[in-house]
C-alpha cells in the first residue's frame, strides 16, 4: 500500500458520503465530516467520480482505502464507484445500523455517533 504523501507513513484514506435527500444521507455526510475532523481520513468528492473526472477517479484508485458511507439499500454511492471502475473500496449502509430512512426529519447526534463508531471499527480492521 502507498503511504500518505506527507511522509507520515499513514494509509491514504478517502471518505465519501451519500448525498440523498433523506435523514440517512444527512447522517452519512455528518459522519464523514466528523471522521475527517477526527483525523481518520480526508473527505473526497463523490460527485466528481460520478461525473467521470479522470483525475479524481485516479486518486480514488490510488488510495489505500476508500470508505463509502451509503444512506440506504439503494447504494447510490457504491454504484458510483462501480460505474467509475474503482474497486478498492469498502461500504457501510446507515440503514444496516437499524436507522430508518425518513424524509423531513433531521439526523440526531446519536445516529451520527453510531455511524462514526462503526466506520472507525471498520478502518481499524483494514
Amino acid at each position: 500500500m502507498s503511504e500518505c504523501s506527507c511522509g507520515c507513513g499513514k494509509k491514504t484514506v478517502l471518505l465519501y458520503a451519500c448525498s440523498g435527500g433523506a435523514n440517512v444521507a444527512e447522517i452519512a455526510d455528518k459522519a464523514a465530516r466528523q471522521l475527517m475532523f477526527d483525523g481518520q481520513g480526508s473527505m473526497f468528492c463523490l460527485a466528481g467520480l460520478g461525473a467521470g473526472i479522470g483525475g479524481m477517479i485516479q486518486q480514488a484508485k490510488d488510495a489505500d482505502v476508500n470508505l463509502v458511507i451509503d444512506g440506504c439499500p439503494m447504494e447510490c454511492a457504491k454504484k458510483v464507484f462501480e460505474k467509475a471502475g474503482v474497486t478498492n473500496f469498502a461500504c457501510l449502509k446507515v440503514t444496516d445500523l437499524g436507522i430508518e430512512k425518513k424524509k423531513g426529519i433531521r439526523a440526531t447526534d446519536e445516529q451520527v455517533t453510531a455511524v462514526v463508531a462503526k466506520v472507525k471499527d471498520m478502518l481499524a480492521k483494514m
